[in-house]
């Protein structure tokens, strides 16, 4: 689903080869670690590529924060040097580039909400989604993705607990009837904690112990739902209006000192 928190990338091309990367805003590496340095430089090895290109990052996502920032700017990294090379590379050959890159990358070559599925690189779009407001909060310190990963392999319960996991089946079932409005509308907060479920959470909270206080204060507030974003550490509350959002980012900035925005999702 796409925030309107995002990064912005801009992109100039060069004639001759090689790629430079300036960053500002957030901390992000301006070299070939970043994944959007990386991005640009599997797009330039391709045979009809050509010249090189200058990369003007924006960061505005904390990283690493569990909202795909690293993944969204490669993701657009990818579609701008299409549209600067139209022809360079077929829509399919990107799509394999992207994959590469990662998981998340191909969903961000055509952001809009969608069921991802397989390794990320079965894509199916979701129509009729209403606009949702969201508070997210960041404890201000980093979680490393392959840490919570490692949490969640090294732990026996991970895959084999008795708790429910109804969330695919639950995405199905609203999917089957054309994710309207209205089907969102009207869930339940038990309905939203189903389609909310993470299963990295327990390992992240593990590691990183600020992720269940932020949820535990979300709960207090008047969200629809609380969950954590990818691997954390973000955790965001779902709220009916922009003022319910602000009130409660407000209140986890205050009694926590957690780094909060307010987003909606976009179409």
């Amino acid at each position: 689903m796409p925030l309107s928190l995002c990064d912005r990338v801009r992109l100039s091309p060069r004639r001759e080869a090689g790629i430079a990367l300036c960053v500002s805003g957030e901390p992000s590496p301006a070299d070939p670690s970043n994944l959007a340095w990386r991005a640009a430089e599997a797009f330039l090895a391709e045979p009809a590529a050509r010249g090189g290109v200058e990369i003007g990052l924006e960061k505005r996502i904390p990283s690493p924060g569990g909202l795909g920032g690293g993944s969204s700017d490669a993701g657009a990294v990818l579609r701008g040097l299409a549209s600067l090379q139209p022809g360079a590379i077929e829509p399919a050959r990107l799509a394999e580039i992207a994959l590469r890159l990662g998981a998340d990358v191909p969903f961000f070559l055509d952001p809009q909400p969608a069921l991802v599925e397989g390794i990320g690189e079965r894509i199916q779009p979701i129509a009729g989604i209403p606009l949702l407001w969201l508070a997210l909060a960041h404890p201000g310190r980093p979680l490393a993705t392959p840490d919570v990963f490692a949490g969640f392999d090294a732990d026996p319960d991970s895959l084999t607990g008795s708790g429910p996991r109804p969330t695919i089946r639950r995405l199905l079932a609203l999917r089957g009837r054309e994710m309207r409005s209205e089907a969102i509308s009207h869930l339940d907060r038990a309905g939203w904690r189903a389609l909310l479920a993470n299963d990295l959470e327990p390992a992240a909270v593990r590691l990183c112990p600020e992720v269940a206080a932020m949820r535990e204060e979300f709960e207090a507030t008047q969200a629809r739902a609380v969950g954590m974003s990818g691997s954390g550490p973000t955790v965001y509350g779902v709220f009916q209006d922009q003022e319910a959002a602000q009130r409660a980012a407000e209140r986890l900035s205050g009694k926590l000192g957690a780094r909060t925005w307010v987003a909606r999702t976009t179409p």
